[in-house]
Parts: C-alpha cells; sequence; structure tokens
C-alpha cells in the first residue's frame, strides 16, 4: 500500500508548505495541517485495519515524519507525538478512541515529562488517587506537545499502589487541566509544546491504559522505540532539506571574479562532501534500525537506544556545517536554512535526551540495568 505517499505529497504540496514559514514566525499551532492529514487518512496510518486505520508500519511512519520534517518542523513534530502516543492506545486503548484515532478526527500525544523530574521521563512525580470508580490525577506535566490542541493525553503518574509507573488516557477536556503558554521557543514554534498541569482531576477507573504499575513496561517496550525511531526520521528530514538547500546554494551563488560558483570551489565542495556523507551515514543507521525492529533481530533494544542520538547529533553537525557553507545568505530567512537549523537543535534535548541515552547504551552493552533505582524494573524487549 503506497497511496500514502501521494497522499501526503499532496498535504505538503497544498498545506504544508505554503503555511511553514507563518507557522514559525507566529507560533500558531498549524491546526489546518493537521486537519488536512487527518481527513488523508495519515493520522490514522498506524491504527489497525480492523478499526478503520490503515495498519502500516513504523517504516511508513518514518516516511510521513521525514517528509514532514523536511518541511514544517512543527507539523512533524505534532504528527510525530500523536503516532507515539497511539501505539499505547492501539494495544490498551478503548475501541471509540482507537477508531477516532484512525478516521483522522482524534489527535493525542505524550504527556510524559514533569517538572519534577525533567527529562527524566521513567520517574514520574504525578499522582493517581483511587476514589471507587474515579481516579484522581494531581501533577505538574512539562512541554507537552500540543497541549491544549490535542483531543487526548497519554498520561503517566505513579501507581495507585506500589512502584513503577502507570499510565492513563487523560481527555483534554477534563476539569482540573489547565495549560500554561505560549510555547516560545528556539525552534519548533508551533508545536505548541507547553506546560499541563493537573489539579484534583478526575477520570473514570477504566481510563488506564494497560494495568496499574506497567506504564514504564509500555513506555519502554511500546512507545520508546516509536519516539526515537520517529526522532530520528524527523531530523533525518531536517538534515535532507539542509543539504538540499546548501546545494541549491553553491551551484548558484557565483564567484563573478573568478567566473565560478561556489561548487567550483574545492574547499566547498569538500565541505559538501562531509555534508552529504553524514546524512547518508545517519540514514543508513536508521534503515539498519527499521531492518533491525521488523525482523525481530536481538540488536533491535540497542539499535532503539541508539538511532535518536545518532540522527539528533548528526542533524545538529550537518545544520551548523550547512550554515557555514551558506555564509552570510543562511543567516537571512528568506533562504529558509536558519529556520531548520533551530529545529534541527530540539531532537539533542527531548527526553530522553542524546545524554541520557548514551547512558542507557553504555550501560546496556557494558551488561548494566537501565536504571539505578532497584524499584524500576530494566527495560523489556521492545516490539515495533
Amino acid at each position: 500500500m503506497t497511496e500514502y505517499r501521494a497522499a501526503l505529497q499532496a498535504v505538503l504540496d497544498e498545506e504544508v508548505r505554503p503555511h511553514a514559514a507563518e507557522v514559525d514566525r507566529t507560533g500558531d499551532y498549524p491546526r489546518s495541517a493537521v486537519t488536512a492529514l487527518g481527513a488523508a487518512g495519515l493520522l490514522g496510518l498506524t491504527s489497525a485495519r480492523e478499526v478503520g486505520g490503515a495498519g502500516l508500519g513504523l517504516d511508513a511512519a518514518a516516511e510521513v515524519i521525514e517528509g514532514l520534517a523536511g518541511v514544517c518542523g512543527s507539523t512533524a513534530m505534532v504528527v510525530l507525538m500523536h503516532y507515539a502516543a497511539t501505539a499505547a492506545v492501539e494495544l490498551h486503548g478503548p475501541e471509540d478512541v482507537r477508531r477516532a484515532i484512525a478516521a483522522g478526527r482524534h489527535v493525542t500525544t505524550l504527556a510524559f515529562s514533569e517538572q519534577g523530574s525533567r527529562s527524566h521521563f521513567w520517574v514520574p512525580r504525578s499522582t493517581a488517587t483511587a476514589n471507587g470508580d474515579k481516579v484522581t490525577l494531581n501533577a505538574r506535566k512539562s512541554w507537552v506537545t500540543s497541549a491544549g490542541e490535542a483531543d487526548s493525553y497519554v498520561w503517566s503518574s505513579r501507581p495507585l499502589s506500589g512502584d513503577g509507573m502507570t499510565l492513563w488516557l487523560v481527555p483534554s477536556a477534563t476539569a482540573g487541566l489547565t495549560v500554561a503558554g505560549p510555547f516560545d521557543g528556539v525552534g519548533l514554534r508551533g508545536n505548541a509544546s507547553r506546560p499541563v498541569t493537573a489539579t484534583d482531576a478526575v477520570l473514570p477507573a477504566d481510563a488506564l491504559l494497560g494495568e496499574d504499575g506497567a506504564g514504564l513496561d509500555i513506555a519502554l517496550g511500546v512507545v520508546l522505540p516509536v519516539f526515537t525511531v520517529l526522532s530520528a526520521a524527523f531530523s533525518q528530514g531536517v538534515m535532507e532539506r539542509l543539504t538540499a538547500l546548501a546545494a541549491e546554494h553553491l551551484t548558484h551563488a557565483r564567484l563573478d571574479h573568478l567566473g565560478q560558483t561556489l561548487a567550483e570551489q574545492p574547499v566547498a565542495r569538500a565541505a559538501f562532501a562531509r555534508v552529504r556523507t553524514s546524512v547518508d551515514t545517519a540514514r543508513a543507521f536508521l534503515t539498519t534500525t527499521l531492518a533491525a525492529l521488523a525482523g525481530g533481530d536481538p540488536a533491535a533494544q540497542l539499535r532503539v537506544l541508539q538511532v535518536k542520538a545518532v540522527a539528533g547529533e548528526t542533524a545538529v553537525s550537518v545544520a551548523d556545517e550547512v550554515m557555514r557553507l551558506a555564509g552570510g545568505a543562511a543567516f537571512r530567512k528568506e533562504l529558509g536554512i536558519e529556520r531548520h537549523f533551530r529545529d534541527a537543535l530540539a531532537a539533542r534535548v527531548m527526553a530522553p535526551t542524546t545524554d541520557a541515552l548514551n547512558d542507557f547504551v553504555g550501560r546496556a552493552v557494558l551488561g548494566l540495568p537501565l536504571f539505578d533505582a532497584p524499584a524500576v524494573p530494566d527495560a523489556p524487549a521492545v516490539s515495533a
């Protein structure tokens, strides 16, 4: 099934590209683009066919995110978080929400990071308290993508009893939720990444996703592979666009006193070659990771921990080199390089950060548990 590629291209051309610079300038949420993606069937891309979705896998989702990121990073991040949250909802969520997601009528997102534990999403400070057939949530969530714009949050808390983490599907209209704002970031300016506070927010007990206390297993085994792989695809899309803009500049900008383009200068060619090789190397790692997940390769878990860091750090390096290559032209907004440069910086600081992922990788290859706290279990085997 390749219809999604044509659908994506149509939405990119008709809705995303015409508004990308304005979304970046104003910081407005790309609502019209998200609506168009839903109508085109792309928000339900990974939803099961049994609920009306396309039933496609992570490789297709990665293509969508890469394509979006090369045009509008904000829209790409909104959809990335939607796909990551959808992975948990598909396994444990109610059928009506699954069908709404599949139909493109429902946007969901992750609400893991918190003020109390910051990017250490695996140790939530949020609380959930049972009261008969109801549950009361109290939390200070930070940097929730699509905050106040999504229809639901896949929300982490401490368990009702015992240690670990529990996940909930929280409607965004739940009484007691407040969203701070507006978001005014360096990059991804339209992704509405804002704090969400829960003050005695009451949910039905069946809003639970999975079993009480099993949230970390779901987060690490189901959500994390989707998030890290799609984060790498996001970085890949940004890098490809930056590389294309650099090539266009080098082949058109001239040194009239020499009668040559910048592309004919050996130093510039060598720098561009480094950029192209870096981008291709990151793509090879992403491709290998997708293949490992699809084939049940034992190396898949390690690749999942590595791929976001590899692509994110490469994107920062590539963005910096492209800025140098294009010189003063890149510093101006009209060329578009500086917008993608700013978007490239996000991956390294989004949880799990590059530093956290490198620590996880070091622990994994040295035979150590991923987490120090004895009450937090080791990461389970990942699933695509």
